[in-house]
Parts: C-alpha cells; structure tokens; sequence
C-alpha cells in the first residue's frame, strides 16, 4: 500500500467548510481534460494510487486511461462503492425494485431474490452484495485495482445493523474476482475494526478521518489509538487538515507522528498543492525515520 494517495472529492464539488468553493471546484472541473490535467500532475509527483467514486465520469477517466497505457504508467485507482447518490436518486426516479433492475444485469436474479422479500435471506443478501460489487466494477475493466472499498454509507449501516458477515462476502468477492484487497471507509474506526476482525477480516485496510483536533473522529483521537493498539490495521487517514481548520504544515507534522497511520489521503485542484502536500509528507517521513529505526 503506497504511503500516498490521492481522492477526488474536489472534482465533484465536496468542501465541508466552504459551499462557495465546492460550487466552483463543480463548475472548473466539469470539463473531462480539468481532472484528467490534476490526476497527471498527483502521478508526475509521485502518486500513483487514486481513491475515487464510481460516479458516472469516473467511467470516462477510466475510459482515458485505458485508451492511452504508457502515459498512465504506474497509476492505478481504488474504487469505492456504492456511490450512494446514484442509487438514490435511481429510487427517487424509479422507485427500490426499478432501480434495482437498472443498476443490475440480470433481471431475472432480482426478481428472484425480491420475490416475497427473499431478499432478508442471508443467501440472497450475499448474492446481492456480489452482484452489485459487480455492476461498480464494469468501468475499471483491465485497470489495475489493487485496493475495492466499500464506501462509509454502508460501512456503516452494516455496522449499525450488526449484519456484519456482508464485510465477509465483501471481502472474499474482491479477492476472488477481482484479485484486489477489500477496503473500508467509515466514520467509526474503533467499532468497526474489532468488527471485521469477528468475521475474519484480519489486519483490514480501513480509511477514516484522522486529524490532530479529532474533526469527525468517532471515539475521539485516544479511542482511535486504543482501538489500533488492540487490533492491527491498515489505516488510511484522510480529513488530516480537518477540512482547513489545520495549516498543512502543522496538520501533517501531526498525522505522520501517529504509529498506526499507513498511509495518506488527500485531494487537490492544483499542481502546486498537489507537489507541497507529497514533499510535506516525505519532509516529515525523512524526520521520522531515524526514530523509527531506534525504536525497532
């Protein structure tokens, strides 16, 4: 897992601290070669992997990539699923089954798993989580997709609903059809890690906000460290700058001092962000490394 990752929040308009600058990261970057010109930037300073949606222009971007191999050297994407919005608004248009029927190949298997709410059987559950995970991955055909997430909306629910062998059968599909490592976002680390770990799910790949003012930290920064000083995962922090509450300077001085943080996730629109961020990081890294070594 690269100690660098980049996402893509910025391209579809998401800011958590200004509506202003959401709606003009929306407007500057409906134009495909806008996003295609900021991922080239992220790959020629270094970083390869990009965690993104399966938003329909996420389909185009693909679409890009393929098309042209020896520019796209080294790049690969980590794609999250469900993208929540397309599923509801295809309910809102259509209506649960409707939508099903859209979003899934073959019409005659949801009929079949809707019929008589057959679908709260554990078998049909599963066969619905796999065909879904199925319909995501069509427009990542022939890409390199090391890492498959399972976005936070239903990280979380399943949480919250208990249902918690769903990461299981998540986890296994992705492994098995798409030879990738199952991924987690979610926004309560320390009840989901000792959750995955009772289904199996060992030493788990898990993205959630990690920042120095505990910004949208479910447990708050201790509970993340006790939580993690129990239980090994892969954590990928994101949010480090706390949505630009905290300077970049002093937010990755902090996230790069915490033992259990993999790797980095962070989005930019410019080249220059983009470049000061990744030297941040290794400038902080480089500090760290000698304590580290001791410390071994």
């Amino acid at each position: 897992m690269d100690r660098i990752l980049f996402g893509d929040n910025q391209f579809f308009g998401v800011n958590h601290m200004s509506e202003e600058k959401a709606r003009q990261q929306l407007i500057r970057f409906q134009p495909l070669d806008a996003i295609l010109d900021v991922l080239q930037s992220a790959l020629k300073a270094g970083v390869r992997g990009f965690s993104c949606t399966t938003h329909d222009r996420m389909a185009d971007v693909a679409a890009a990539v393929r098309a042209d191999p020896l520019k796209w050297d080294g790049f690969y994407f980590c794609p999250g699923m469900p993208y929540a919005h397309k599923y509801a608004n295809a309910v809102t248009e259509h209506g649960y089954f409707d939508a099903l029927k859209q979003v899934l190949p073959n019409e005659g298997v949801v009929s079949a798993i809707m019929r008589g709410g057959k679908a709260l059987v554990t078998r049909d559950v599963e066969t619905l989580i796999t065909m879904l995970v199925d319909a995501e991955m069509k427009m990542f055909s022939g890409l390199p997709t090391p890492i498959v997430f399972l976005q936070n909306v239903v990280t979380d629910l399943v949480l919250g609903l208990g249902y918690h062998d769903a990461f299981r059968v998540f986890a296994e599909h992705v492994k098995a059809k798409y030879n990738a490592e199952a991924g987690f976002f979610t926004m309560n680390l320390p009840m989901l890690v000792p959750a995955l770990e009772s289904v199996g799910v060992t030493n788990p790949i898990v993205c959630a906000n990690v920042n120095k003012v505990g910004f949208r930290m479910s447990g708050g920064i201790d509970g993340y460290r006790k939580a993690l000083d129990e239980r090994p995962a892969r954590v990928i922090a994101m949010s480090v700058l706390a949505s630009g509450a905290i300077p970049a300077r002093e937010a990755i001085e902090w996230v790069t001092g915490e033992h259990y943080v993999k790797s980095i996730l962070f989005g930019a629109s410019s080249a220059g962000n983009i470049r000061s961020t990744v030297e941040l990081i290794h400038e902080y890294d480089a500090k760290r490394a000698p304590q580290l070594e001791s410390a071994s």
